[in-house]
């Protein structure tokens, strides 16, 4: 198993919470100190490559309009750290490629950061979360369709290396794809997937090879989203062997009132607001998943809005959150590893709102001495859990 640190580049220093709308898609910019922001930015790439130094993975993701994360262009702050750190994967979790409009300056972008990394980029791709649809101004609809036909464009932009070739897809048209540079791994990065509900996007991408990802869900909806990966996948020769991966928010600490202390701060990302207009664009939510969602009987359909309603324990129960000393932390990786049917990847979470420098790197430090060593044994759904192939 690999493990991967993760945080979202927040800016916390906002007025509360009850006297904000929404701190995405309309939250005023004057609200962001470019001073403060700078000093978030460095201290945010310093962790990581703390992180690297202490022998973990990094991933980078990138959002819009939104204080819970200024890494609005996660490719800038991928190739920092592809210069900067050593050993890590370097994932982007990822690439909004319905929104962004070109793929091929995508796969230029993610050649080029594999090629300064000496071959240690992950490239993920992702739909874009709701809200995002306004600013980008894209249809709901379409998205997933985009998503999609951007990915098999990127790949095959990747891997033809005989010269220029012509792309006319549903929403790119394109004469003359030569891709330079080559990505530095052959025959490409590894290629990640997530999303949370839509069952039809986790066959396909365990159909193509793909790894998938899941947050910040409750373990009944991760293994079924597993499940559905495992009843699908085919091993096809991608980079990385296929899997999936899963993100819970991590705190570990020496005794348990640091620990649960240090999970009470990360919970500020689940307590982010946005208004209910922004959640649920009309055509980006499957009809079933939206039915789910009004029933609310069914934990599977849990968001980040009930999920707030529940106390820290009863989203450690759930998997959301896991904090403890190492022993307990341990035990709680291993429990979610046997109640979802085993995963390749954990991604964790492990700073967010105003946990500090010195905590994070407490947390991050402790991890990967005490706890870390103790995981990497189970056995990876993809290599050693007995997945069948098509034949």
């Amino acid at each position: 198993m690999r493990a991967w640190y993760f945080t979202e580049f927040p800016y916390p220093y906002l007025p509360p919470f009850d006297e904000l709308s929404s701190i995405r898609v309309n939250i005023p910019s004057k609200h962001f100190d470019p001073r403060v922001g700078a000093d978030l930015y460095n201290r945010y790439l310093d962790e990581h490559m703390i992180a690297d130094e202490a022998g973990l993975d990094l991933m980078v993701n990138e959002h819009h309009q939104t204080a819970t994360c200024i890494n609005a262009c996660a490719t800038l702050s991928l190739a920092v750290l592809a210069r900067q750190t050593k050993k890590a994967r370097l994932l982007i979790l990822g690439n909004p490629i319905a929104n962004r409009g070109d793929p091929i300056r995508i796969a230029e972008e993610m050649a080029m950061i594999d090629c300064i990394s000496y071959g240690r980029v992950e490239a993920g791709f992702v739909r874009g979360v709701p809200y995002e649809i306004f600013a980008a101004n894209t249809v709901p609809p379409t998205t997933l369709e985009r998503l999609w036909e951007g990915v098999d464009l990127c790949v095959k932009a990747w891997t033809t290396t005989d010269g220029p070739f012509n792309f006319e897809g549903k929403f790119t048209h394109k004469r003359a794809i030569n891709l330079w540079p080559r990505p530095y791994q052959t025959p490409h990065p590894p290629v990640w997937v997530t999303g949370s509900s839509d069952v039809g996007s986790v066959r396909t991408a365990a159909s193509k090879g793909f790894v998938f990802a899941t947050f910040l869900q409750p373990y009944q909806q991760v293994k079924f989203l597993f499940d559905a990966y495992r009843e699908a996948y085919r091993p096809n020769g991608q980079p990385g062997g296929g899997g999936v991966a899963f993100m819970p928010l991590m705190y570990v600490a020496d005794n348990e009132a640091e620990a649960e202390a240090g999970a009470k701060e990360l919970t500020w990302y689940l307590k982010a607001k946005v208004e209910p207009q922004f959640r649920n664009p009309p055509g980006y939510a499957p009809v079933a998943a939206n039915v789910a969602g009004l029933r609310g009987a069914d934990v599977r359909s849990r968001t980040n809005d009930s999920l707030r309603q529940v106390t820290l324990e009863q989203q450690r129960d759930l998997g959301v959150v896991m904090y403890g000393t190492p022993d307990q932390v341990v035990k709680q990786i291993e429990l979610e590893y046997e109640r979802v049917g085993g995963f390749d990847h954990l991604i964790m979470m492990m700073q967010a709102g105003f946990l500090d420098h010195k905590r994070t790197v407490s947390n991050i430090q402790l991890f990967a001495k005490e706890v870390y060593p103790r995981i990497k044994h189970l056995a990876g759904t993809a290599e050693l859990r007995g997945l069948k192939a098509a034949e």
